[in-house]
């Protein structure tokens, strides 16, 4: 059996934090809400989703700091103790992760209300949580709807749209790792979902000049493809579509790193190398991101390029079930400095 959970909304648009009180009426939520933010969200959006809410709901709000196992405990305990029907979570992706794997394992559904769009866990089945051992993300279920306000999502410094793109950008190598395990290993491949990804990652390359902008049009365009891709990994059942050996590099880095710079930026520099790796148009995704303004090279993610060359001959060991460009084995030192001299990242 292969079963596909999609968020059963999907609204875009402008002044939509009174909205969350409609969404929650028709899909007949309950009584009962809980609402996620951080501490700076909670001023941006949260307070307001909380006070709209509240004219109808039960609600209580809570303060998440970050995406930590013992917050995901903390926001279980809050809500059994609330007796909460249902969660909101009004944030980043740390805020968005929390309330998904908090909710999975209470077993209540949970609205996305992004702040940012910089990567596609806003509308994806899968959770990144510190704190759970060698794994990078838990598998949980996606939101009942996503309420995606491009005027709040505008306010957020350009540099997360930019890591936006990083991350839809990555489907195009993703995509190539998972047709690859399907023909050496025979996994699982679904064309439907792969093509669903694929029409994202085309769809920001051809309108990076509108992204660039930095306006309502540009947060739409990434907004849209960040949903696409959460999609064509719940169609597909697993992260497939829009995670290979690029999320690994970024996961590498994010262990060898005190301070990582944005998911979707290593994310997209670790695309240029897969993209090499693979023989695709390497140029491509460099001009892109170029474009847009994100990194393309280790001096602009603020990383020694040494770093680099460490994370590309550890990405392989990351999640060793999961066969990529990078084989069984791995880089070795010279050709993953090769492969990163060669692509301008160092």
């Amino acid at each position: 059996m292969h079963l596909m959970e999609l968020p059963r909304e999907v609204l875009l648009g402008e002044n939509l934090t009174g909205e969350v009180l409609n969404v929650a009426r028709r899909l007949r939520l309950g009584r009962r809400a809980l609402v996620l933010y951080g501490s700076t969200t909670m001023n941006i959006a949260g307070k307001d989703v909380e006070e709209s809410l509240s004219r109808e709901f039960d609600v209580k709000g809570v303060t998440i700091e970050g995406a930590s196992v013992a917050e995901v405990e903390r926001t279980m305990k809050l809500a059994s103790d609330f007796n909460a029907d249902w969660m909101v979570a009004v944030g980043g992706g740390s805020i968005i992760d929390v309330a998904k794997l908090a909710s999975y394992r209470l077993g209540i559904p949970f609205i996305s209300f992004p702040t940012t769009a910089s990567h596609d866990g806003i509308a994806s089945a899968n959770a990144s949580i510190k704190g759970l051992g060698a794994k990078t993300s838990v598998k949980a279920r996606p939101p009942i709807a996503v309420i995606a306000d491009v005027q709040i999502i505008k306010t957020a410094p350009y540099r997360y749209l930019a890591a936006g793109v990083g991350d839809i950008i990555s489907n195009l190598t993703a995509v190539k790792d998972w047709q690859l395990a399907h023909r050496i290993r025979g996994e699982y491949y679904s064309e439907y979902a792969a093509s669903l990804s694929l029409m994202s990652a085309k769809m920001v390359m051809k309108n990076a000049d509108i992204i660039r902008l930095g306006n309502e049009e540009s947060v739409r365009k990434v907004v849209k493809g960040l949903i696409s891709s959460g999609v064509a990994m719940s169609i597909a059942g697993s992260s497939r579509p829009a995670s290979g050996a690029e999320h690994l590099f970024s996961h590498a880095l994010d262990m060898l790193l005190e301070k990582p710079a944005l998911h979707g930026e290593q994310v997209g520099v670790g695309t240029i190398i897969m993209a090499y790796l693979h023989g695709l148009r390497w140029e491509r995704v460099k001009e892109t991101l170029k474009k847009v303004g994100a990194p393309t090279n280790a001096y602009e993610l603020e990383i020694e390029p040494e770093v680099v060359i460490k994370a590309l001959t550890i990405a392989h060991t990351i999640r060793p079930e999961r066969y990529t460009i990078l084989g069984r084995d791995g880089l070795t030192w010279e050709a993953a400095e090769k492969a990163a001299k060669i692509t301008g990242v160092i």
